[in-house]
């Protein structure tokens, strides 16, 4: 679990001098911080997207994943989290809950993420969960300058993700494939294309509630390989 604590303490250190940074931020600066990150998380998802290697597998996931969560009302459920947490914190961003929810998603659906967490929950040292915290690091301040404190309450759902797929490695190590964490990879990346498309103001997508799509997504490589 080293490499997932020193990601979280990246984490801490660059949301929390971001901000700093966003109190003294004009606003037409933050604006275009917020539409850059947009663009850039739209770039991340392309460059994702393209990981699979199975476009049937990316499509099913996706549709059984929107029906679930539309089904159980994931969104709603962690908005409704996402208050508690701005009330527990004296947050009075109206972007926090934007700032968690972007915050999370960009930290967590990469294939680094995936890897980091396989290879630390296959006994190796956490490399690339290590190179993956100074990238985070960086990331969290320009986040946490545009979006607020949400930013630095992402730490805790980061830390749940990156240890469930550290024990699940542990667990299904022998399963586990490079496949695996490809078309989970792919589907994160279409998740990331609709939350900047959200950021960016252009349509908005419930991107929360097709979270259960990198579920499918795992379960039906099992299932195919």
């Amino acid at each position: 679990m080293l490499g997932i604590l020193i990601n979280a303490g990246t984490v801490i250190v660059g949301s929390s001098l971001g901000l700093l940074l966003r109190t003294r931020l004009p606003e037409k600066i933050s604006t275009i911080v917020f539409q850059a990150i947009g663009l850039f998380t739209v770039y991340l998802g392309i460059t994702m997207a393209f990981k699979t290697h199975h476009l049937l597998i990316v499509i099913f996931s996706l549709v059984l994943g929107a029906i679930t969560g539309e089904l159980i009302q994931i969104e709603v459920g962690l908005e409704k989290w996402g208050l508690r947490l701005k009330k527990y914190f004296g947050a009075n961003q109206e972007k926090f809950a934007e700032g968690l929810v972007t915050a999370f998603l960009l930290f967590c659906m990469g294939s680094m993420t995936i890897l980091g967490a396989f290879e630390e929950g296959l006994g190796g040292k956490p490399n690339l969960l290590i190179a993956k915290a100074w990238l985070d690091g960086f990331s969290s301040l320009a986040l946490a300058a545009a979006l607020g404190s949400g930013v630095l309450v992402a730490v805790v759902p980061l830390v749940i993700y990156q240890g469930l797929l550290t024990l699940l490695a542990r667990l299904l190590g022998s399963v586990l494939s490079l496949t695996v964490i490809d078309e989970m990879t792919a589907v994160g990346g279409i998740l990331l294309i609709g939350l900047g498309i959200n950021i960016l103001e252009i349509k908005s997508i419930r991107v929360l509630n097709m979270l259960p799509a990198l579920v499918y997504a795992l379960i039906l490589v099992l299932i195919i390989k």
